[in-house]
């Protein structure tokens, strides 16, 4: 089996960027087989329980108090609510639930109703994850200690086009967040977004930051960026070359996880509404394995669901039943 390796270098991942493209994706497809059912795809559904009213000044974030998005600030939702949209989500094939806050870190008041609606969406046989912004050592523990399965903070981009994106906090920050999160031990969902104008060298290393922690992500989210007018990046890209990251390099970032990360869940997330059957088809041979459902995404608009069952029909493709290979290896591996 192929050993899964923490200490890729930004050189060898570059030359993974450059191969030709066919022999990039039959790389990936290779490792994807090797750890995953080449014909399953996890279903994910995504829920804003707290829209808009963010401090933080993400350049692509329409629910930033900095964007002129239209985007109105709510309150946290009530928990019933909530799992209300679980059940829905469960219905329609959903294997895990991920819940998203407009946060840029949880108040402690408001972990007693976060914790209540991790476990009644665990209650319902549903994975969970959340993403709330930066977590203390304590808010981690909390959801840890409430049953939590994931807990999402991406790394956005590179270290070295980070601040050309958000400056309201640190790239470091984020990853002392990862780092609470699996000191918790609590699986880690973390990835970025491409097209924010950024170039290839940065996509390398957005990717090599991933691919060299402790421990893999058990979910790497890749995200096309979905200019909204309002936004700082969605005005400065409008109508312009860098509006849309080329569909084959966007493959090529994919095709880069997987051989990276090759046991993580690759998910092929927001930006997939715009993209055509062909491109979805490279990125699922190119190892992407795991897709929001519905027809919204936090704020963004998603494909829905029809679109998704005709499009699997079309492809060959059904929902994965079975437990993730990092999840499952960690559940296997004996007590220290």
């Amino acid at each position: 089996m192929t050993d899964i390796r923490t200490d890729w270098t930004r050189e060898e991942i570059a030359e993974l960027f450059n191969l030709p493209f066919t022999e990039l994706l039959f790389r990936a497809a290779t490792l994807h087989r090797e750890f995953h059912p080449a014909d399953q795809v996890q279903l994910c559904t995504l829920l804003s329980i707290k829209t808009g009213g963010c401090p933080e000044d993400c350049g692509y974030c329409s629910q930033s108090v900095k964007a002129d998005s239209g985007v109105e600030a709510t309150k946290l939702m009530e928990v019933q609510s909530v799992l209300q949209r679980a059940a829905q989500a469960k219905d329609a094939g959903s294997q895990r639930f991920c819940m998203g806050a407009a946060w840029r870190n949880p108040k402690d008041r408001d972990m007693p109703a976060i914790v209540e609606i991790v476990k009644g969406v665990r209650a319902m046989g549903l994975e969970t994850c959340m993403t709330l912004g930066m977590l203390t050592p304590k808010q981690a523990d909390m959801l840890k200690e409430a049953g939590l399965d994931y807990y999402n903070h991406n790394v956005d981009t590179g270290p070295e086009y980070y601040e050309r994106v958000i400056s309201s906090r640190k790239y470091e920050d984020r990853l002392d967040t990862l780092q609470n999160v699996r000191d918790a031990g609590i699986n880690v969902c973390s990835g970025g977004i491409v097209g924010m104008g950024e170039t290839r060298s940065d996509r390398v290393g957005f990717v090599h930051t991933l691919a060299t922690l402790e421990r893999h992500p058990e979910s790497v989210p890749v995200n096309a960026l979905v200019p909204v007018k309002g936004t700082v990046l969605g005005d400065m890209l409008a109508d312009t070359p860098l509006a849309k990251i080329d569909d084959i390099e966007f493959v090529r970032t994919v095709a880069a996880a997987r051989i990276t990360m090759p046991m993580s869940m690759v998910r092929l997330s927001a930006g997939r509404e715009s993209m055509s059957e062909a491109t979805q088809a490279l990125c699922f041979l190119a190892g992407a394995n795991s897709i929001f459902t519905g027809d919204k995404l936090l704020t963004a608009p998603n494909a829905g669901d029809d679109t998704d069952a005709a499009l699997f029909a079309k492809l060959g493709l059904t929902a994965l039943q079975q437990e993730e290979p990092m999840r499952a290896c960690k559940v296997a591996e004996p007590a220290e």
